[in-house]
C-alpha cells in the first residue's frame, strides 16, 4: 500500500508495508522533521514529482559493515600517494551539485533538484548532513554526502570525475566512522560499485532491527572538519 502524506508531519507509515520495490509514500514535504523520521525509521526520499516528494524503504538494504570494507591494494597506493586531498564538510552545496551533474546509465535526469539541495543543505546547517570532499590540485574531483544519526552514516550520493576520487572520499568516511564507532555505512540500493568495496545487502528486517537499538542522542552535531 502506498499511503498519501500530508505537507505538516504527522508520522510515517510502517516500512515493512512497502511495495515490492521499496516505496511506502508519496507527499510530504523535505522539511527537517520528515528527513530526520525518515531515516530514524528506515526511510529515504528519492525523488519528487508534482511537487511530491517518494520515500522508499527496499527490501532489501544495501549496508556497509565498517569490519567488511575491501580496501584494495591499488586503492591504499593511491591513498597512500598523497596524489588527492581530502576534505570534510568545506564545500557541501558544491558536492551536491556535482552529484546532480554525473550521468548515470540507468537514470534519466537526476533526483537532486533544487529543492533537494536546499533541504540537505539545512540539514548541513545543523550538522546533520556532511560531505567527503576529493581534490585534485585544488578542483573538487570527487566526493559523497550523506546523514549522519547516531551511530549511522545514510549515504545519499557521491560523484568522481577522475578514477578512484569518490573511492579516496569513502575510505576517507569509512575511517572516520570507524573512529567513532559507528555500526554501518547505509548505501540504500544495491550497485556493483559498493558491492566492490565491501557493502551487501540485508534484509529489510535486520535493517529496522539496527536503527531500533540506536540512541539517537548519540548524534554527531559538530563540524567534523575539527574531528581526527
Amino acid at each position: 500500500m502506498i499511503y498519501k502524506l500530508d505537507k505538516e508531519f504527522y508520522g510515517f507509515p510502517d516500512p515493512n508495508e512497502a511495495e515490492p520495490d521499496g516505496l511506502i509514500a508519496l507527499g510530504g514535504s523535505l522539511s527537517v522533521p520528515y528527513l530526520l523520521n525518515a531515516y530514524a525509521l528506515g526511510m529515504f526520499p528519492w525523488f519528487i514529482h508534482d511537487g511530491d516528494p517518494y520515500w522508499f524503504s527496499p527490501d532489501p538494504r544495501m549496508v556497509l559493515y565498517l569490519n567488511d570494507f575491501r580496501y584494495s591494494k591499488s586503492l591504499r597506493r593511491v591513498v597512500k600517494s598523497g596524489k588527492y586531498e581530502v576534505r570534510i564538510d568545506t564545500n557541501f552545496a558544491g558536492v551536491m551539485r556535482k552529484c546532480q551533474e554525473t550521468i548515470r546509465e540507468d537514470q534519466d535526469g537526476s533526483w537532486i533538484t533544487e529543492e533537494y539541495i536546499d533541504a540537505y543543505s539545512t540539514l548541513h546547517e545543523l550538522g546533520l548532513a556532511h560531505s567527503f570532499e576529493t581534490y585534485y590540485q585544488g578542483e573538487l574531483v570527487g566526493g559523497l554526502y550523506g546523514v549522519s544519526l547516531g551511530k549511522c552514516f545514510f549515504g545519499e550520493s557521491m560523484f568522481h570525475t577522475m578514477t578512484d576520487a569518490s573511492k579516496v572520499a569513502f575510505v576517507r568516511l569509512v575511517e572516520f566512522c570507524r573512529q567513532h564507532d559507528f555500526i554501518f555505512i547505509d548505501a540504500q540500493q544495491e550497485t556493483s560499485h559498493l558491492a566492490s568495496l565491501g557493502a551487501n545487502p540485508i534484509p529489510r528486517k535486520d535493517y529496522l532491527q539496527h536503527l531500533e537499538n540506536q540512541d539517537w542522542s548519540t548524534t554527531l552535531q559538530c563540524n567534523w572538519n575539527t574531528l581526527d
